[in-house]
C-alpha cells in the first residue's frame, strides 16, 4: 500500500519483533525500534512518533501526529483491539516539576534531574479520543474509553466513560461491541 513501509522494509526497520499485515507510515520517526514489539493487524497514521519499549499487540490503531514515549525505563502496552485517535500524546516517564531537580535531560547531569518513570497500559478495547494526554502510570481497563482532550493519569475503571483535566468517570460504556468481534 502507498505511503506505507513494506514488509521488508519493515523487518529492516530492526525491531524486536514484527507481526504480519502491519500498515506504519513511512511519515513515523521510529527510534530504539529494537526495544519495540508490533503484532498482527497494526496501524500506524502519518506523523507519528514512536520511541522506546513500546508492546502494540494484535489489531491496534494509533491515529496520526501521535507521539508514544517510552525512553529510558518507561514502558507502553497497547492490548488487542484498543486504540487511540489522532493528537494523541502518552509519556511513560516525566520529569519532576516540584521544583526540586531541574527538568530536561540534554547536557544536564543526572543528580540534578528526577525522572518519573512507570507502565502505560491500555486494555483491551479502550479508546482514547484526539487531543488526550496520558501520563506514566497511567491504566485504561478494559473498554475504557476516554473523550477528546483529556488527561489520564491513574488507573481507569474498566467498561465507563471518562473525561476532563484530569479525567472523572463519566458513565458506564456499552459493551455490545464484544457481540460484533466474537461473532
Amino acid at each position: 500500500m502507498e505511503g506505507y513501509y513494506s514488509d521488508i522494509e519493515l523487518k529492516n526497520i530492526g525491531f524486536k519483533a514484527i507481526g504480519h499485515n502491519v500498515l506504519i507510515s513511512k511519515k513515523t520517526s521510529i527510534y530504539m525500534p529494537e526495544k519495540m514489539i508490533i503484532a498482527d493487524y497494526v496501524r500506524i497514521d502519518d506523523f507519528s512518533l514512536l520511541i522506546g519499549d513500546i508492546n502494540i499487540e494484535s489489531y491496534v490503531h494509533i491515529g496520526a501526529y501521535c507521539g508514544l514515549h517510552a525512553s529510558g525505563k518507561g514502558k507502553i502496552i497497547f492490548k488487542k483491539y484498543s486504540g487511540i485517535s489522532s493528537n494523541v500524546n502518552v509519556y511513560a516517564s516525566s520529569d519532576s516539576f516540584d521544583g526540586e531537580y531541574m527538568t530536561g535531560r540534554y547536557g544536564i547531569l543526572d543528580k540534578c534531574t528526577n525522572t518519573l518513570y512507570g507502565e502505560v497500559i491500555f486494555g483491551e478495547y479502550s479508546q482514547c479520543g484526539t487531543g488526550c494526554t496520558i501520563l506514566q502510570n497511567a491504566k485504561l481497563g478494559e473498554g475504557t474509553a476516554v473523550y477528546a482532550m483529556s488527561l489520564v493519569n491513574e488507573e481507569l475503571l474498566p467498561w465507563y466513560i471518562y473525561a476532563g483535566i484530569p479525567c472523572k468517570k463519566i458513565k458506564e460504556r456499552k459493551k455490545a461491541l464484544l457481540d460484533k468481534i466474537k461473532n
